[in-house]
């Protein structure tokens, strides 16, 4: 009965029609008016804006030349040790003395560089083309440092020429002296192998190192100099380590890719 009351008296009532018609509260034009706003800054951010994105992979610092493996052209036993380690030897200098079934015979260098390691001690039986030392194709103390970079090979096309690279080195902490400034100086056209690695570095080890994951870019990075510096080179704090640093030294390379707009992620 109170549902029928309620329908009889609305039928009774007169039509409002002369009453306006509210479409939106306040609040619902604020919100509307804000939302809208909002889109057309995006849209134009999406056009004209633009994101920096980065690529971290493995690095090492080295000299431009890197190193190579001295390899023993004859079998016998080493019986003398004529270098140390650490050592700047001119080409043709002599590393190892070995006793062979002809007669003593010198392992010399190659080309002229420092010695990063050694793989032969006295008494040790030695075969052909055997590793026996390291070295590092370097022939002035004051010869520029550089990084190689280790970049996933997908990530390589996206690097821009000069691209800014920060390193972290292992050997010096980076929340007290910051990170290593450089500037992409080259990337190589392939990718590279572990055997490739290894011969350019003098260390096998580290050609298995870097390609675990993948066969990955290298990518050449030249060190920032500063004067001022104790290390000669760049950091993100006001005078980094007060230390000169190491070739050999590995890291781990931050490189700035292109910037894109935001709109490119949406196009195919």
């Amino acid at each position: 009965m109170q549902f029928r009351q309620q329908a009889l008296a609305k039928l009774q009532s007169p039509e409002e029609l002369d009453l306006p018609v509210r479409l939106a509260r306040p609040q619902g034009w604020l919100a509307l008016g804000v939302t809208v706003v909002v889109m057309a800054a995006a849209s134009v951010w999406a056009v004209t804006g633009s994101v920096t994105s980065t690529v971290a992979a493995p690095a090492i610092l080295t000299h431009a030349q890197g190193s190579y493996l001295l390899q023993s052209p004859v079998a016998g036993q080493v019986t003398a040790v004529l270098a140390k380690q650490g050592a700047r030897l001119p080409a043709n200098a002599p590393v190892l003395k070995v006793r062979t079934a002809q007669g003593d015979s010198l392992i010399r260098t190659v080309a002229a560089g420092r010695i990063t390691a050694l793989a032969a001690t006295i008494g040790q039986i030695i075969q052909t083309g055997a590793d026996v030392a390291a070295v590092e194709k370097v022939a002035h103390a004051d010869d520029p440092l550089y990084a190689t970079v280790y970049v996933p090979a997908e990530n390589a096309a996206s690097i821009p020429a000069h691209a800014a690279v920060d390193l972290t080195v292992s050997s010096v902490p980076a929340d007290r002296y910051g990170v290593l400034r450089g500037r992409v100086k080259s990337v190589d056209r392939t990718a590279q192998s572990a055997q490739s690695i290894a011969a350019f570095l003098g260390d096998t080890q580290l050609g298995r190192q870097f390609t675990r994951k993948s066969r990955p870019v290298a990518v050449t990075v030249k060190l920032e100099k500063s004067a001022s510096a104790k290390s000669g080179y760049r950091w993100s704090s006001a005078d980094g380590p007060p230390f000169r640093l190491d070739s050999m030294t590995l890291a781990t390379g931050s490189v700035h890719l292109a910037d894109q707009r935001p709109l490119d992620w949406l196009l195919p």
